[in-house]
């Protein structure tokens, strides 16, 4: 499944990952971290609210 993710540079540093389908955010260190953890974030949003 593909989604969405919208990447900007946190001020702090590191990057935040944000999904608007589903409005999960997650943060990393470098922009592979920070989709990874969105991935994990969409996954158990997912378990939440599944797919119809």
């Amino acid at each position: 499944m593909q989604v969405t993710a919208v990447l900007t540079v946190a001020e702090e540093g590191g990057f935040v990952a944000y999904n608007p389908e589903t409005g999960t955010t997650s943060q990393g260190e470098t922009v592979e971290e920070a989709i990874g953890n969105l991935r994990e974030a969409f996954e158990l949003y997912l378990d939440v609210f599944p797919c119809r």
